[in-house]
């Protein structure tokens, strides 16, 4: 059920971290300062999107001066023996965390231990030309992050919601099939269940990525209308998920119910299962006769259910079967609207195309 992720051996951002580097270390031999420190900001400061690198880049420069303080003071009371390496990264991660840089606080403790050995004698000229490598590496991969291949994640975030839709519908099936005695319980559907919400979470964040680029570069009305879709799509995705949760960590107690009404169940469990692989998430008139009988099954249990007469603690206010039957009419309505909301896309799209014509 877990789908594979193809290799590629480089990226966009490990591109940009090379090219980052040379720049840094080209300026800095052509300034004659020490590359070092300037190509350790410049690896840590390509972040995944433009706002992140311009947003920290305010916190790691401060930072670092801070560490290159530290560093010049502490040379200059213990020279370059243990006690400074000690004192320079304690004194570095306190002040960072008191200052609430903690965005800068690698960057400030590298920089600052890796300057004790090269401080010497020179020690207000050595704090500058560390500012001033630092500060390099912050603008060279700020500036390559922005300029060279921007950050795309559209076309991630529509195959990965796509693939967990599928499976979603998988997991579903699969467990409903567990419930209904259909077969044993191997005990990897909840694997399955953790590994679908932690990508979901992934993608969600790819999600809040887009979303940042979005203000440092140019973009259309029709990219903006997909990836809003496509958000859509996933909060819906979301909400089926937390159904589906529902389903997995049911009771053990098994549903008592007769065997035509199982395999009514069972049949709609495929329909919701087909219909989460369906990229236009179709709804035949079969499954909808199929939901009006489930429905009714719903309201007969509902009724069947005594409320008064039940000692608390001793009995389960909802039975297992209500449960279950309210998770699968639950799906069912997200996918209605997952249909609705695809329906309305495809015809605001075609008058957008009737508007430009």
């Amino acid at each position: 059920m877990k789908q594979t992720i193809p290799f590629t051996f480089i990226g966009g951002r490990i591109a940009k971290t090379g090219l980052a580097v040379f720049i840094t270390a080209f300026i800095c031999h052509m300034l004659n300062w020490p590359a070092m420190f300037a190509v350790i900001t410049a690896i840590v400061t390509i972040e995944p999107t433009v706002a992140d690198s311009i947003r920290k880049a305010y916190v790691r420069f401060p930072a670092a001066a801070i560490g290159a303080g530290f560093a010049v003071i502490f040379t200059f009371i213990f020279g370059d023996s243990p006690y400074s390496y000690a004192s320079v990264t304690l004194a570095t991660i306190i002040a960072c965390h008191k200052l609430k840089l903690q965005d800068g606080m690698l960057v400030a403790t590298l920089t600052g231990v890796a300057m004790i050995s090269t401080v010497q004698d020179h020690y207000l000229s050595s704090f500058f030309i560390r500012l001033g490598t630092t500060s390099t590496g912050i603008v060279v991969s700020t500036a390559v992050n922005l300029l060279v291949m921007p950050p795309d994640y559209s076309k991630s975030i529509m195959k990965n919601i796509h693939a967990l839709y599928r499976r979603s519908g998988d997991i579903l099936l699969e467990r409903g099939l567990e419930v209904f005695n259909i077969f044993k319980a191997n005990g990897t559907v909840r694997d399955d269940f953790q590994s679908l919400i932690k990508d979901i979470d992934k993608t969600e964040t790819l999600c809040h990525y887009q979303k940042s680029e979005y203000r440092f570069h140019r973009f259309s009305r029709e990219d903006m209308r997909d990836f809003h879709f496509e958000y859509k799509k996933l909060t819906i995705l979301k909400q089926i998920s937390y159904h589906i949760g529902n389903l997995i960590f049911l009771p053990s107690v098994r549903p008592d119910m007769e065997e035509g009404r199982k395999e009514l169940a069972v049949s709609v469990l495929e329909d919701l299962k087909d219909r989460l692989s369906d990229p236009g998430f179709l709804i035949t008139e079969c499954h909808f006769k199929k939901i009006s009988e489930v429905t009714q099954w719903f309201f007969e249990q509902k009724q069947l259910n005594p409320g008064a007469g039940l000692k608390p603690r001793s009995h389960h206010y909802v039975q297992p079967e209500t449960a279950i039957l309210y998770e699968i009419l639950s799906i069912h309505d997200l996918i209605e609207e997952l249909n609705h909301i695809q329906t309305m896309e495809i015809k605001n799209r075609r008058g957008l195309k009737g508007e430009e014509k």
